[in-house]
C-alpha cells in the first residue's frame, strides 16, 4: 500500500509540474526575470502549494506516525550551516541557468530533448559525488 500510494503522490506531483508550467523552463527562466520581462504566474503556483501544504504540515507535526502507520520523518533542524547555504547557492544558481529544477527534469525526461537527459544525467552525477565525498569525510 506505501508502494502505491508513493507512486500516485509521484505521479500527482508529476501532473502538478505539468499543468502548473514548472517544467517549462522558458516559464521559468521568465520568472527568474525580475529586470526584464517578469512572469509572476509561478508566484502563485508557489503561494498555491505552500497553502495547500499549510494544513497537512500542520497535522504531522503533532503526530508520531503517517496515516499509513510509518513513522512521521519531518526535519527537525532549524540550523543554517555551511551546507544548507552552499546547497541553496547551487540550487539556485543551477536553476538560474537550466530553467529546470529536479522534479520537472524527472517529469519530462523521456521527453526526447537531449537537455533534459544530460541534466538529469549531471544530478545523478552530483548525487553520486556527494555520497563519496561523505563517505570519504566521516571515517
Amino acid at each position: 500500500m506505501r508502494t502505491l500510494t508513493a507512486w500516485l503522490a509521484g505521479l500527482l506531483f508529476g501532473l502538478g509540474l505539468l499543468l502548473s508550467g514548472m517544467a517549462n523552463p522558458a516559464k521559468v527562466l521568465g520568472f527568474l526575470d525580475l529586470a526584464g520581462n517578469w512572469d509572476p504566474s509561478l508566484a502563485l503556483v508557489m503561494v498555491g502549494a505552500i497553502a495547500a501544504a499549510a494544513l497537512p504540515f500542520t497535522w504531522a507535526k503533532h503526530r508520531q506516525r503517517s496515516v499509513l502507520g510509518a513513522p512521521m520523518q519531518l526535519p527537525t533542524s532549524r540550523t543554517l550551516d555551511r551546507r544548507l547555504l552552499g546547497g541553496s547557492l547551487l540550487f539556485g544558481i543551477g536553476w538560474g541557468i537550466a530553467g529546470i529544477c529536479p522534479g520537472p527534469a524527472l517529469a519530462i525526461v523521456l521527453s526526447g530533448h537531449w537537455q533534459i537527459l544530460l541534466f538529469v544525467l549531471a544530478m545523478l552525477a552530483g548525487m553520486l559525488l556527494f555520497n563519496a565525498l561523505q563517505r570519504w569525510r566521516t571515517p
